[in-house]
Order: structure tokens, then sequence, then C-alpha cells
């Protein structure tokens, strides 16, 4: 497998020039989000795909998310097709940047960390959107997350997870835990493995996602003077139910996911 570990040249000297246009841009568009979720998601939080059309409120999700990410640089590509909700959809993690990529493709309910929602701005328009937060290591929050979860999906609403359980580094796909599998199969609705790959002339990049130790500002911060990528989305074959082997379903859905991250002869 080839991975690039460079996101640019080792002297980019258009690096500067990129924050010039992309800080203002970044600025507006945030305000832009705070009118879309004031005006449009807080009022509609709850509406649900019929007959295979999109809500109004999820288009603008998605319109939103494919803007921020050019803003950054990153060009939304899909592969494959998404199932129509409700789906549990299960994806890679690596940076925060992973909800809007996927988010630019099909608007669904996040299953986040808890501490998300204590951020300023950030917290409140991610509950907006509909994310589940969740306190890592509490047994009692997983079991209430795992309740909305089914709730969310047997309403009508497609909800991510990122089965890892936090972020990977250095292209590294970690374990991917079984049990919050057990909510599809509650909710009787089908798995998607998604795989989320940064790409440049078609080579993996993953030193787009953060580094060990790096924060979610400084991330920020270095993605925005990075030179242009792709940002791609690949929409897996789903993954059979099997009520008596959610580890199976985990593994399955793991292995797809890492045959879709490698890069592809030329």
């Amino acid at each position: 497998m080839s991975i690039d570990t460079a996101t640019a040249p080792e002297r980019d000297l258009l690096r500067p020039l990129r924050y010039l246009w992309r800080v203002p841009l970044l600025l507006l568009h945030i305000l832009l989000g705070i009118l879309l979720c004031s005006l449009i998601l807080s009022w509609n939080q709850h509406v649900v795909m019929k007959d295979g059309r999109e809500p109004f409120a999820h288009r603008m999700i998605r319109w939103w998310s494919t803007t921020l990410l050019r803003i950054f640089g990153l060009r939304s590509v899909r592969h494959g097709q998404p199932l129509p909700d409700p789906v549990l959809f299960v994806a890679n993690h690596t940076s925060w940047i992973d909800i809007e990529m996927l988010h630019s493709q099909r608007a669904a309910c996040f299953v986040a960390k808890a501490e998300i929602a204590g951020w300023p701005l950030v917290g409140w328009m991610a509950a907006t959107g509909g994310t589940i937060f969740h306190r890592r290591g509490s047994n009692h929050s997983l079991a209430s997350v795992m309740q909305v979860m089914v709730e969310r999906l047997r309403d009508g609403r497609s909800v991510a997870v990122f089965p890892e359980g936090g972020t990977g580094f250095n292209g590294v796909l970690k374990v991917f835990h079984a049990r919050i599998f057990q909510a599809a199969l509650d909710a009787d609705v089908p798995v998607q493995p998604v795989g989320l790959r940064f790409a440049r002339d078609g080579r993996r990049v993953i030193d787009a996602g953060f580094r060990e130790e790096e924060s979610f500002l400084a991330n920020i911060v270095r993605l925005l003077g990075e030179a242009p990528m792709d940002a791609e989305v690949h929409f897996l074959a789903p993954v059979a139910a099997s009520p008596d082997a959610r580890r199976r379903m985990a593994e399955l859905s793991r292995e797809r996911i890492a045959a879709a991250l490698e890069d592809r002869p030329a």
C-alpha cells in the first residue's frame, strides 16, 4: 500500500496566500451556519426522507458541508451510492472534518463525544444538527445513546457512528467496537460501511487528519493553509445483519473500509 505522508511540498510558498482568502470565507461561512441552524434546522430537526427524496433541511446541511470543505481546499468526491434512510453508517475516523465529509453526501445524526456539547458555538450547531452526545467510558451513557440511536432509526433518520471509538493516527485503522451495531439490529435497519479518505493525485494522504497530540484548533489552522486535496467518501456494500455475531459485522465493516482506503493501481 502506498501512502503519501506529506500533505504538500516541503516549502509551500502559497500557504500564506491561502490564509488571506480562506480565513475571511470561513468566518462568513460560520455566520451562514448560525443562520442555517437558527432559521431552518432548529425548526426541522425531525424531518425525514420520504419516497427517497431529501428534505430541504438535509439538502442545506449537504450544501453547507460541501462549501466548508471547499473553503479548506477539499473537493468532495463520492464513490458508490448511499442507501436510502434509515441506515446505520459506520465510518473510519481521523479528523473532525470526517463529519463534514459524510454530511456533504448525506445528512445523518452523528454520535460524538460529550465534550463537544460544551464547546462554544460548535456544540450548539452540532446539537441543532441532530448530534447524539456520548460520554466515553460510561456504560450508562452508552446505553442511553443506543436507545436514542434506535429511536432515531425507527423514526426514519439515518445515524452515523465511528466504531473505532476515537480518532486514529498515521493511517492506522483501529479495531471496531461491536456493541454499537446492536442499534441497527434493534431498529431493523441496514448497516453500510463508509470509507473516508483524503487523496492528492490519486494517492492517499494520511496527514490531513489529526496528528498525535494535535488540538482541534491547531488542526483547523493547519488544514486552512494546505494545498487542495480530494475528500473521498466511499459508500460500500452493506453488511448483512447477524443477530448472533455483532463482532463479525464489525470485522466485515472494518475489512471493507480498509480495502477502500488503500491506493489503487494507476
